[in-house]
């Protein structure tokens, strides 16, 4: 073998050496590919994955609960989804190997959409209107605690039941004064049905009253407890994905539109620049760590759960969440 080809034939092997020591690591999303997701694929694409070992394919979902029995069967290892659902779901499946190990959202997009035109401008503007919700989804699910905290009369409000399609349709066409839905889709999808964004209200519920924590990045726990340093590097680089977008939205949803080439840019460059401000970048995250959870802020959150849920057991935050694979002081994001 000549030199030349000697050095080939020892580079070939080196990458395929390094090809083979990558992880594969499935991630399940709770949504389809849009600008909040974008964060994932840039840890792909800037190598902070490949930095941590792994190889992750990002899965799209179906909606908040989507993740969660994916994770909890083993199917998926790790996965995105709404730690309000992760609640329930224990408390109904008692011991099964799922938790909290990131939070993402700091802030829930929880929210209701209304139109300034049709009467809503403050929560208390709901009572006389029409509301329209779609049964499944998590903002309808985290109403009842809004209008709890708001004080509602929540029988002077009817409810639509509309579904995921005809939600932002019916809004725009006036058929109702309201929806239910995430902030950062919901407001957007209205808007490009031709209703004037000065015309519309975005009432985000945890800025009335609702303490609730959002979506989490959960992990099966015995997956988790046989591969600590594996999520700790998981999570670090997931946390990496978020600061570059944090950084640089635009180019990150270059990375988003790579595998979904058939998205509107500008659209989910706005959706995720959305997310980022009221959802992730927070005055809490920014004075205490991305990733973690104030513990009293989770404990009001499980009370306010009971306001609408019955607990088959006694509930116990530590089951839900856990800091365990996390540093101390979380992840910066700026």
């Amino acid at each position: 073998m000549t030199p030349r080809a000697l050095v080939l034939a020892t580079g070939l092997l080196a990458a395929a050496s390094a090809a083979q020591a990558q992880t594969a690591l499935p991630f399940a999303l709770d949504w389809k590919f849009e600008g909040p997701a974008a964060p994932y694929f840039v840890a792909i694409d800037n190598g902070h994955f490949a930095e941590a070992g792994l190889e992750v394919e990002v899965t799209a979902g179906q909606g908040s609960l989507d993740a969660i029995p994916k994770v909890a069967t083993g199917a998926f290892p790790v996965g995105f989804a709404d730690i309000n659902s992760l609640i329930k779901f224990l408390d109904q499946n008692p011991g099964a190997p799922v938790i909290g190990v990131m939070m993402i959202y700091d802030k829930p997009p929880f929210a209701i959409i209304g139109r300034k035109s049709l009467g809503i401008e403050t929560p208390k503007d709901l009572e006389g209107k029409v509301l329209g919700a779609p049964p499944p989804d998590g903002a309808w699910a985290q109403f009842p605690i809004f209008a709890a905290e708001n004080e509602l009369d929540t029988t002077a409000i009817t409810i639509e039941p509309v579904g995921f399609p005809t939600r932002e349709p019916m809004l725009a066409e006036g058929k109702v004064a309201a929806i239910t839905g995430f902030s950062f889709t919901s407001y957007l999808n209205t808007a490009r049905l031709g209703v004037e964004e000065s015309d519309l209200t975005t009432l985000l519920m945890a800025d009335y009253g609702v303490d609730l924590y959002g979506n989490a990045i959960i992990a099966n726990t015995d997956w988790a407890e046989a591969n600590p340093e594996l999520l700790k590097s998981f999570l670090a680089a997931v946390a990496a994905g978020w600061k570059d977008t944090v950084a640089d939205p635009a180019t990150a949803v270059e990375s988003l539109l790579s595998r979904n080439p058939a998205s509107d840019s500008e659209l989910e460059l706005r959706r995720l620049e959305l997310a980022l401000e009221a959802n992730v970048v927070t005055d809490w995250t920014s004075a205490n760590g991305f990733g973690l959870i104030d513990e009293a802020r989770m404990d009001s959150a499980v009370d306010q759960i009971k306001l609408t849920y019955e607990f088959q057991n006694a509930p116990d935050a530590a089951l839900y969440f856990t800091e365990s694979y996390l540093p101390e002081a979380g992840f910066p994001l700026q």
